[in-house]
């Protein structure tokens, strides 16, 4: 039976640099599908232009809480911002998980989701999150479900299968605490979302070798979603990530013709979430 691949470029948005490159990386390479930073001011030009240049590039949304600022007006956010009215910092919102208002936390998703609808004029391929947010607590994570479910999308899951039900790709600090809860919100959900997850593309494990050890780990009849990050790097992407350079690494494995001959030369199929069959368990 055949394998199912999907390769997920985040941070489309994130800058006009990033968002080039991951339409260039469709266009000439492996990513199939990319999730849309809303609250970014360069997001809605972008998506347009992958509207007219990329049609067959799946689009979700980047669920965002700990990048730049809210979509929503600062007073109704009061739990999730700062003084300033910016959203906290990936190590500020951790430490402040257990004073977050979930009701908050969902109506900002919410106006994300609907500023992309508005923007591509159709719902979401998935949800998934910036940071994996959306993952960092049960109560998070059942917002991003009820959400799912409004929308009718498939979302992201990370976990390494559900066989195991292995979180992964998560702060080491988090993962005790959804570890214990995702399986039970997930059979009381029942979202559409490949059988794996793999987040270990990344950084110095951007190689080819890396890989070829997931595509060889995938056995028959499964899909799975390869989590990436190619980008152009600029003075625009250096001013607001540390993660800069690196993209343009993953941008090169991702269009390298050797790469696309190891998808080729074990017959893997590569789809977006919105090809992904519902989930019927």
């Amino acid at each position: 039976m055949p394998i199912q691949l999907i390769f997920n470029a985040d941070d489309y948005g994130r800058t006009p640099a990033v968002s080039r490159a991951i339409r260039q990386a469709h266009l000439n390479g492996l990513v199939t599908s990319t999730t849309c930073m809303m609250n970014l001011p360069d997001t809605v030009a972008d998506i347009a232009i992958a509207l007219r240049e990329t049609p067959r590039l799946g689009l979700g949304v980047h669920l965002t809480l700990t990048a730049d600022s809210p979509l929503l007006p600062a007073s109704q956010l009061p739990s999730i911002i700062t003084a300033e009215g910016r959203f906290l910092k990936l190590g500020q919102f951790i430490a402040n998980l257990g004073q977050l208002n979930i009701a908050e936390v969902k109506a900002e998703w919410r106006a994300q989701i609907e500023a992309f609808v508005q923007a591509s004029g159709h719902s979401p391929t998935h949800l998934d999150s910036h940071h994996h947010s959306s993952y960092f607590s049960p109560a998070l994570l059942r917002a991003m479900l009820e959400l799912a479910r409004d929308y009718h999308c498939p979302i992201r899951l990370p976990i390494v299968d559900k066989k195991s039900w292995q979180v992964t790709g998560l702060p080491g600090e988090i993962t005790p605490y959804i570890q214990r809860e995702i399986a039970a919100l997930v059979a009381e959900f029942n979202p559409t979302c490949p059988t794996s997850f793999f987040a270990d593309f990344y950084d110095e494990n951007a190689t080819l070798q890396e890989l070829t050890r997931i595509f060889d780990s995938l056995p028959d009849g499964t899909s799975a979603e390869i989590m990436c990050h190619p980008g152009f790097n600029d003075a625009a992407l250096t001013a607001v990530s540390s993660y800069n350079h690196q993209r343009e690494t993953e941008y090169t494995l991702l269009t390298d013709p050797r790469t696309l001959a190891e998808v080729q030369a074990r017959h893997l199929t590569l789809i977006h979430f919105a090809h992904l069959p519902p989930n019927r368990n």
